[in-house]
């Protein structure tokens, strides 16, 4: 499959990866190893020994530096080998592994797959609603054997919460909701609003509304490439301004293991100001969206990506409705920067 290289990923929550402790994962079909130096910096390398090509991460943490657990050859996170325990100690020319450029901000540990020189932090998306010094963040993963794609798909598409989540995030009124499309350079917003709308109980408890009350509602998502989103969840008594309502930012976090396969971070973000008040509430929500996002999107994406197997997504000539617009657009997005990517490599060889 072809991925978009010069972009960053996210790769791990930021206390996926534990001091002393090696951390394994594969990204974009690359099996990787993350680990903390003794300074506690996130490093990145390729999880293959170059000598008989056992996985680093079946060694050990010395220090700055992984020993492989096959032969005992070091490496540190700038894929240097350190350390050859055998003969004269000579360390062989080519005994390197590739390290990769990583980041940690907002509470994520972001990694760059392309050209390490072109790695700017700053081009990491805007998440600050989980920036861990002024929020509780509360974190939660799934992995699902769909294509990263689909999922994306699945967040900028909301019409289907009226009939995939009827009883948790669902109403009859979904399917009338107000929508458009805005595209700012390379990302891509989708707006939803409903108008007079009845919620589901869950809702009811998480905007902290009356049951029965009448609201509008609004569901706005920030997409940018390859697929971080940014929901933003708010309601408010109909009639009413969103001044006076509610808004919630919901972060969702995809980026592919295989073709097939996918890495789902989301959270539920609240203000520290809030103490262990806020802590409780978080944790309480992002429980309450795990549920519905495991045992009903999880299973129709899993399904969806069975149906079809191998094949190109457009090849297949989707119909399309109309809340299809926004995640039309960021697929062209997509497609648009990976056929950039591999012109522009192109003309460099």
């Amino acid at each position: 499959m072809n991925y978009l290289r010069n972009v960053w990923y996210v790769a791990a929550w930021d206390n996926e990866i534990k001091p002393g402790e090696l951390f394994p994962r594969r990204l974009l079909d690359q099996s990787l190893l993350f680990f903390r130096d003794t300074a506690g910096r996130v490093q990145a390398i390729a999880d293959r020994c170059p000598h008989r090509f056992a996985p680093l991460s079946m060694g050990k943490l010395c220090g700055d530096a992984v020993q492989c657990g096959y032969h005992g050859l070091r490496f540190d996170g700038s894929g240097a080998c350190t350390h050859n325990p055998h003969g004269d100690g000579k360390i062989p020319r080519a005994a390197r592994v590739r390290n990769y450029p990583v980041a940690e901000k907002y509470s994520v540990i972001w990694i760059w797959m392309g050209e390490p020189e072109q790695a700017k932090e700053a081009l990491i998306p805007d998440f600050s609603c989980m920036d861990p010094q002024h929020v509780y963040v509360a974190k939660r993963y799934l992995h699902a054997r769909a294509n990263y794609v689909l999922e994306s798909d699945n967040i900028l598409d909301l019409s289907h919460i009226e009939f995939l989540h009827p009883s948790t995030l669902g109403s009859s009124d979904v399917s009338q909701a107000i929508t458009r499309v805005e595209q700012e350079g390379d990302t891509v917003w989708s707006y939803r609003q409903t108008v007079n709308e009845i919620l589901p109980d869950f809702l009811y408890a998480a905007f902290g509304f009356e049951q029965g009350t009448r609201v509008d509602r609004w569901i706005d998502v920030r997409w940018d490439a390859p697929a971080n989103m940014l929901l933003l969840a708010g309601a408010t008594p109909t009639g009413r301004s969103r001044s006076e309502g509610r808004e919630t930012p919901l972060p969702h976090l995809f980026t592919p293991e295989t073709a097939t396969t996918t890495h789902y971070w989301f959270s539920f973000p609240m203000p520290r100001a809030m103490g262990e008040e806020g802590e409780r509430i978080a944790e309480e929500q992002v429980s309450g969206l795990y549920q519905p996002f495991n045992t009903e999107d999880l299973p129709m994406l899993e399904a969806q990506q069975q149906v079809l197997g191998e094949a190109e997504f457009w090849s297949q000539k989707p119909i399309l409705l109309p809340g299809d617009a926004a995640a039309v657009r960021a697929r062209r997005v997509l497609d648009q920067l990976i056929r950039n990517e591999q012109l522009a490599v192109q003309a460099a060889g």
